[in-house]
């Protein structure tokens, strides 16, 4: 897997080479080959709930949208593959489609809180519920409410990480809620000291 090698067509890289940076890259080129996913990458994909993926159209035009689920709806199947349950969303099935026509799609997985992209290039593969029980069961997300509707593999061809330059760290609920809880807990026990304090200031 070199994701510069398949990044940089010959276009880019002549584009580098006009703006002066095409000589960093170069070396990046002949250094960045990686036999798939890594410890980092697992780790990191099983924290995200959602991502970005980029599919093309017969119209000529890619499409970028959405997808998102609980924590970890992203899974690991080998170093080399990925895979979700698609859930019902607006029915407009239009990367489905894309996909059905033309399978080679990117991805971009995003963590706002630590400041972090992943990029990737893979082609996608539709599998229905039905196809294969196993598979369903090792995906799903428990405890989910949203109807599924398929299954999306994506075999990865190359990945790279991105700097955090740009990226304003944003946080979910949940997220703030446990960077607060200490705070609350700090907080609830000195309300109970006070409470005890002012309960034996009341008995002198």
């Amino acid at each position: 897997m070199n994701y510069a090698e398949l990044a940089f067509t010959d276009v880019i890289k002549n584009l580098q080479e006009r703006l002066g940076s095409r000589l960093s890259y170069e070396r990046m080129e002949k250094s960045s080959y990686v036999d798939g996913l890594t410890e980092a990458e697992t780790d990191f994909i099983a924290e995200i709930d959602s991502f970005y993926l980029a599919s093309f159209g017969e119209n000529g035009y890619p499409y970028i949208q959405h997808r998102g689920g609980p924590k970890g709806f992203i899974r690991v199947i080998d170093k080399s593959t990925i895979g979700i349950v698609d859930f019902v969303g607006n029915r407009q099935y239009i990367s489905a489609g894309n996909i059905s026509m033309n399978p080679k799609v990117s991805l971009i997985l995003l963590s706002y809180p630590l400041r972090t992209r992943l990029k990737i290039y893979a082609e996608a593969e539709i599998v229905e519920l039905s196809e294969d029980n196993n598979l369903y069961d090792f995906l799903r997300p428990k405890d989910y409410k949203f109807k599924p509707e398929r299954m999306i593999l994506f075999k990865i061809n190359a990945y790279d990480w991105n700097c955090p330059q740009h990226i304003n760290p944003k946080y979910t609920v949940e997220e703030i809620r446990e960077l607060l809880e200490p705070q609350k807990q700090y907080i609830d026990t000195l309300e109970k000291e006070i409470k005890a304090l002012k309960e034996k200031l009341q008995q002198q």
